[in-house]
């Protein structure tokens, strides 16, 4: 029999669907990132205590810069190339939060100083709020999140706010001087001082519990902006930790000058178990009110009260470098007897020509704190069915170079 014909036509046929093939199967574009598509994203906004302020150091040391010097001079570089920070003093460490890891990519979008409301200090920094301020190319926090959350798949966002509403430095500062400038037998307090307590009257903290609700509106205006259904995404909600003991838990006497001159933690007894008693516990209940009526219902809180509880600023269960008999932070338990909270610093202590050190790092959580509160980020985050809980130490020595922690 004569095939040549046949197999002719087949093959005739099979080029032709070949071709036909080769045109119908174009590859569409791919789907540009954005609402529900790519890898997801983690978000921080706020203030100093989640854009990584202090996160350079890793406890503290009064012979050598070195001892504590986790991330070098470039700890706050987040431009493009690294040479820099896109907004002067926001100080977004690399330390902080938003890098969780755990199949997302972060990005921190928060502020050292910020308040709910965007603002320039009076040194004229600019302190974007959560809202959406723009000019010359500034703008809000709330109204960056929205231009970032078009363009990229966020999931969680993770917020801090308010602290510097109750003018959180300033309380410091007069607590400090007042404990520098008055005798043991003549104790000037803080606590009762008329610029720190009418922070903390009832009509203070309810405004500034509102001002809080506000800014998580805007946090939700700004995602739904962006494309974002409200389940689509989670507002992770923050409190602030304790950063000083209470009385009976300082290791420097609050007689003398040791518990400034070498711990850097100048607080009456009695004003510091007012911070850890009344004033932190109004800040908190502040944030936690502002959550609930904001009236966004993709919320999630993080209970930071007790999580550097331990290992906070002159705690008598750590200590300086020098002495726990430590030479460096890499050093094996150095995580365990070094401070989490940075000491406070004076212009004396902080800004001569070769110091590294800045006042407003003063009494924030430092590097092994940053990588903790990561941790406790990441345990919420649950694997994208985001939990509410409590962060706390859950054990020593490090974990993927993180200090144990569990969210309870």
């Amino acid at each position: 029999m004569n095939f040549s014909r046949p197999r002719a036509l087949v093959l005739s046929v099979l080029a032709l669907l070949t071709s036909g093939l080769a045109v119908t199967t174009t590859a569409a574009p791919a789907l540009a990132d954005g609402p529900g598509q790519g890898t997801p994203w983690v978000v921080t906004l706020g203030d100093s205590y989640i854009s990584g302020e202090a996160g350079r150091w890793a406890g503290s040391s009064n012979t050598s810069t070195a001892s504590a010097d986790a991330l070098g001079g470039t700890a706050y570089f987040d431009n493009a190339t690294n040479t820099g920070e896109q907004i002067n003093r926001c100080h977004r460490s690399k330390s902080a939060q938003a890098h969780i890891g755990a199949g997302t990519l972060g990005m921190n979008l928060a502020c050292s100083g910020s308040r709910t409301t965007t603002f320039t200090d009076s040194n004229g920094n600019f302190k974007p709020g959560l809202d959406f301020y723009n000019s010359n190319g500034r703008q809000g926090q709330a109204l960056a999140l929205q231009g970032f959350a078009a363009t990229h798949n966020v999931k969680l966002v993770s917020v801090s706010i308010g602290g510097n509403d109750f003018n959180f430095a300033s309380i410091v500062q007069t607590c400090v001087t007042n404990w520098l400038t008055s005798p043991t037998w003549a104790k000037n307090y803080c606590n009762d001082d008329s610029s720190v307590a009418s922070n903390f009257t009832a009509s203070a903290v309810a405004a500034k519990r509102a001002a809080i609700a506000t800014a998580l509106q805007n946090v939700r205006t700004a995602m739904r902006n962006a494309g974002y259904a409200d389940n689509a995404w989670t507002l992770l909600v923050q409190n602030y930790p304790s950063p000083l003991p209470s009385s009976s838990g300082f290791r420097y006497s609050e007689s003398g000058y040791t518990r400034m001159s070498k711990g850097g933690c100048g607080f009456w007894n009695r004003d510091a178990d007012w911070a850890n008693a009344t004033a932190l516990p109004k800040i908190n209940g502040a944030v936690l009110g502002g959550a609930n009526d904001s009236g966004l219902t993709n919320v999630r809180t993080l209970d930071l009260s007790s999580a550097f509880n331990g290992r906070r600023l002159c705690e008598n269960t750590v200590g300086l470098y020098e002495e726990k008999g430590l030479s460096s932070w890499t050093q094996a338990g150095a995580v365990d007897q070094t401070e989490w909270i940075n000491q406070i610093r004076t212009v004396s202590t902080c800004c001569g020509s070769a110091s590294p050190y800045y006042i407003q790092e003063s009494l924030h959580p430092n590097y092994w704190a940053q990588m903790a509160t990561r941790s406790c980020v990441r345990q919420a985050w649950n694997g994208g069915t985001v939990r509410s809980g409590k962060c706390t130490i859950a054990g020593t020595g490090l974990v993927g170079g993180e200090p144990r922690m569990t969210l309870g």
